[in-house]
């Protein structure tokens, strides 16, 4: 069974950086596309950066420049530097296998202030 666990999550200053880490058990990250989301109370889940089985990377926008999406063996990381008070939500860890059978952990969140 596929376990997802992140943390690394706090509060942090405008313009600070943090390192958000998702610990993966009964599996390894390489072999799977997996992903960071984030999630506002009141407010859609939206994407915020995707790693492909290939190592291949994708970022929003919105992070693009600001925030890093890689793995390393059983971890994926997600670091997040010059933070903004948008930046503010719960992030969640994403895992879809070959079978578009979707995990996800139990989020960690993320404080801003200005």
């Amino acid at each position: 069974q596929v376990q997802l666990v992140e943390s690394g999550g706090g509060s942090v200053q405008v313009g600070g950086s943090l390192r958000l880490s998702c610990l993966a058990s009964g599996t390894q990250p390489s072999d799977h596309s997996m992903a960071w989301w984030r999630q506002i109370p009141g407010k859609n889940r939206e994407l915020v950066a995707r790693i492909f089985k290939s190592g291949f990377t994708n970022h929003v926008d919105a992070v693009r420049g600001r925030f890093t999406i890689s793995r390393d063996k059983n971890v994926l990381y997600l670091q997040m530097n010059n933070v903004r008070p948008e930046d503010t939500a719960v992030y969640y860890c994403h895992l879809l296998t070959d079978g578009l059978q979707a995990f996800w952990g139990q989020g960690t969140q993320v404080t801003v202030s200005s």
